[in-house]
């Protein structure tokens, strides 16, 4: 009987992992919105952050954000709100819903929503949720505490980017933008698929150099802008 127990206990345990270990990675839906506008929303899982966009499908128009941390026990998954561009009031709070996962497709039961998988993870080299720990200004390092309310995070999965910037105390959402990514023979490639502040940047192509150093995530190259430019970033734990 004992031997029974611990094998169903077994059972559960990996039951969980593997669901998820599934989740995370980046998902799709498409819908047609009031006025006749097919809408992309894409949402990111990273190991315990995850961010939701909706933009135009068509001409990338940004249209909404929000994320933030999230957990899976079982088939529920709550999550606790980070930022949001359209309901700032919810920041703070968490959201409860039962999902229904297999290896393509995500369902969230109760809200007529269902997802298809774009990726698990991989093949890009940076995967998770990093936020910005420093840059360099005329050649000097300026470190920045991440545990502060203002944040600027970028959640990618295997193929898909976005950063945020946001401020939890004030719920106050600044800007973001994603797409896919690459990371090939040290380049790391942004194709740019919305921007919430510039529209005109859709379509956009940035390739920047980058390393891993200690953990650490060194990104230079130039923005969009044309300004130079030289990032750290470090893994996201809390």
């Amino acid at each position: 009987m004992k031997k029974i127990v611990l094998s169903t206990i077994a059972f559960l345990l990996l039951s969980y992992v593997a669901i998820g270990q599934n989740l995370v990675g980046a998902w799709e839906n498409f819908s047609v919105d009031e006025n006749g506008r097919q809408v992309r929303n894409v949402v990111i899982f990273s190991d315990g952050h995850q961010v939701a966009t909706w933009f135009d499908a068509t001409t990338g128009a940004f249209i909404k954000t929000n994320g933030g941390g999230w957990q899976l026990e079982g088939t529920t998954i709550t999550e606790l709100v980070e930022f949001d561009s359209d309901k700032p009031e919810r920041v703070g709070s968490t959201v409860t819903f039962e999902i229904e996962l297999d290896d393509k497709m995500l369902t969230a039961k109760g809200y007529d929503m269902v997802w298809k998988r774009i990726d698990d993870g991989a093949p890009g080299a940076l995967s998770g949720a990093w936020l910005m720990s420093g840059r360099k200004r005329n050649g000097e390092l300026q470190q920045r505490d991440t545990n502060r309310p203002r944040k600027t995070m970028k959640i990618l999965s295997g193929t898909r980017f976005q950063w945020i910037a946001y401020n939890t105390e004030t719920k106050e959402f600044m800007a973001t933008g994603g797409g896919n990514y690459t990371t090939i023979d040290g380049k790391y490639t942004e194709n740019i698929e919305f921007f919430s502040r510039d529209n005109s940047r859709v379509g956009a192509g940035l390739e920047f150099d980058f390393e891993l150093k200690e953990g650490n995530w060194h990104h230079s190259g130039f923005s969009s802008k044309g300004d130079p430019l030289y990032e750290i970033w470090s893994l996201r734990t809390q």
